[in-house]
């Protein structure tokens, strides 16, 4: 049967088409055709299921068969079956990933290459003349089974022949035995007793070598109680608890002493220069010669000559020396802690501490002035009548001071009147007279603390101007009139306000809803939405000007008490109202675009 089309009309619900009964007859036909009936064998329900990838018979048991037409092939993705013959689209190999097994002859017409594994179950026969390459057949020809027989032979020899029986003679003529490169370990045994000649041995012997002659090397080799002769060692050595390597000898063991002992009476004597890094301990110590010590002398005593070092800290000369301590050049000696000594000391000469100078009878500084300054409570004494033309002190705790002028002897120098802790400099007479200017230049803050609260300004006695105190707030009056009155942050002019400038008031601006503010001169709405703004009463006199700065829905401004109606509403940038607060509430001065709601 043919497959029948449902004719659906020229347009949707034109009534031209098929009724709908007749097209699902159509359906239910096409759908019989394409899967016949139950257990129809002619058709694709029947034999063949489609599904999920996957292609199966709809008969249990039932085979599948794909037959091309004539001699065409079979084609799936790279592989073309065509007979009995498999082959690759693009000539290349065809991989098998897994395991191959056939119960009947495996027949390979070309060359094999196998991995690096070969199983073969109980033989594998060769045709005559094949050869397997990498193996030398030599004279025993080409046989397969040579493979076989060189197994055999390792596995007899492993199992039968034993050291002892092998005779290592000479096979090379002149009676040595050549190895081939191959190591040659001997275990147990005599031991070697001598070596002759100028031969290298290296063995792993499980003996002792007694005797060495001539010139031979042993490397890691362990010798007890040997006598050598004339050797050359290289490399460290290793003698009991002590190690020689290069130019180093050092004690083995951990944190063990290294002694250096003469035998009997002889002494250890160090022939050349001697540095020693660490400390030296020692009883005594007597050099000739020039020694360097870098360390610490901790015990005994280091004599050089007639001076004696001792590691108590003592410096000494034999009976009646003296000690000279002269630096080279222009050097100094430098003493870095404090001086104490005993007795009377003498010295000649200038002697120079800093900035002061002792010479013969004169005291006198190098730079700077002299400040003597003696203990709490205490004076500085001048014996003796001062005859300086001119005496200038630096007075400590005196209790009167007679003088008309104070002043500095330096030009441009600062005097300086100051007090300890907290005391006061306290005046006794309530006007301080200048002619000329007067400058105050502090670095930090000046502080006017009076205790009858103004602060007055006056030219030649009259009084223009006066700072007085109300509480904590602020009075400011011009000549004796109040002028202007702070109470907090607010200021109250008491005559008229004249501005030649701009007068500029700070501005609140607020996004979404909420409150509008009474203590800036100017709001600047941004809405979000359809937002409601409140407004408290002010004061009166207060001026508020409110604008729509962003537009993102209808301003609703609700003022407490509104003389022009109930609310102000704003729908666009730029709306802006301007408002006095007065005895009926808030009252509209001017507006832009703005309507109000009764």
């Amino acid at each position: 049967m043919a497959r029948q089309a449902i004719n659906i009309g020229s347009s949707a619900n034109d009534g031209t088409g098929d009724p709908l009964r007749t097209a699902f007859d159509k359906i239910n036909d096409n759908f019989v055709e394409l899967y016949g009936t139950d257990n129809d064998i002619n058709t694709l329900d029947a034999d063949l299921d489609v599904n999920n990838f996957a292609i199966t018979t709809g008969v249990t048991n039932g085979n599948i068969t794909v037959t091309p037409n004539g001699t065409g092939n079979i084609n799936l993705g790279a592989i073309t079956f065509n007979g009995n013959t498999m082959s690759a689209n693009d000539s290349t190999q065809i991989v098998i990933n897994d395991n191959i097994r056939t119960t009947g002859t495996l027949e390979v017409a070309g060359a094999t290459t196998l991995g690096s594994t070969l199983a073969v179950g109980t033989s594998l026969a060769l045709a005559t003349g094949a050869t397997v390459t990498g193996i030398d057949n030599g004279a025993l020809g080409s046989s397969a089974t040579l493979l076989a027989t060189q197994g055999a032979i390792k596995t007899y020899v492993d199992a039968q022949i034993t050291a002892e029986d092998l005779d290592l003679a000479g096979d090379t003529g002149t009676g040595a035995v050549d190895l081939d490169s191959q190591s040659l370990t001997i275990a147990g045994g005599t031991g070697l007793t001598s070596v002759a000649g100028s031969q290298t041995v290296t063995l792993n012997i499980d003996s002792t070598v007694a005797t060495l002659t001539g010139s031979q090397t042993l490397t890691n080799k362990v010798l007890t109680n040997p006598t050598i002769n004339a050797a050359t060692m290289t490399g460290a050595v290793a003698i009991d608890g002590v190690t020689i390597d290069d130019n180093t000898i050092k004690a083995n063991a951990s944190d063990a002493d290294l002694e250096l002992d003469g035998s009997g009476s002889g002494q250890t004597k160090i022939l050349a220069n001697a540095t020693v890094v660490g400390t030296l301990n020692t009883a005594d110590i007597a050099t000739t010669g020039n020694q360097t010590i870098s360390g610490s002398l901790t015990t005994g005593t280091l004599n050089v000559g007639d001076l004696n070092i001792s590691a108590d800290g003592t410096i000494s000369t034999d009976t009646n020396g003296d000690i000279n301590i002269d630096p080279a050049g222009t050097g100094a000696i430098v003493l870095t802690g404090t001086v104490t000594h005993a007795g009377t000391q003498s010295t000649t000469g200038q002697l120079n501490v800093d900035n002061l100078r002792l010479d013969g009878n004169t005291i006198s500084a190098t730079s700077g002035g002299i400040t003597l300054t003696p203990a709490a409570g205490q004076n500085v004494s001048a014996g003796g009548i001062l005859t300086a033309a001119e005496a200038n002190f630096t007075l400590m705790e005196a209790t009167t001071v007679r003088t008309d002028t104070l002043s500095t002897d330096t030009s441009n120098a600062d005097l300086t009147i100051g007090t300890q802790g907290t005391g006061k400099i306290v005046l006794d007479t309530n006007t301080i007279s200048r002619t000329g200017d007067i400058i105050f230049d502090v670095s930090s803050d000046m502080i006017f603390d009076v205790g009858g609260k103004d602060i007055i300004f006056q030219y030649d006695g009259n009084q223009f101007a006066l700072f007085t105190a109300s509480g904590n707030d602020l009075l400011i009056q011009s000549g004796s009139t109040t002028a202007l009155t702070f109470s907090g942050a607010n200021a109250a002019f008491s005559g008229n306000l004249t501005v030649a400038g701009a007068v500029i008031g700070s501005r609140q601006a607020i996004s979404g809803a909420g409150a509008i503010n009474l203590t800036t001169l100017f709001t600047e709405l941004t809405t979000t939405g359809a937002d409601a703004y409140s407004l408290a009463n002010g004061t009166v006199g207060q001026v508020k000007i409110i604008t729509m700065g962003v537009d993102g829905g209808n301003a609703t401004i609700t003022p407490t008490t509104f003389a022009n109606g109930t609310s102000i509403t704003m729908d666009a940038v730029h709306d802006s109202v301007t408002l006095i607060y007065g005895a009926n509430g808030w009252v509209v001065l001017a507006s832009q675009n703005i309507t109000i709601n009764a």
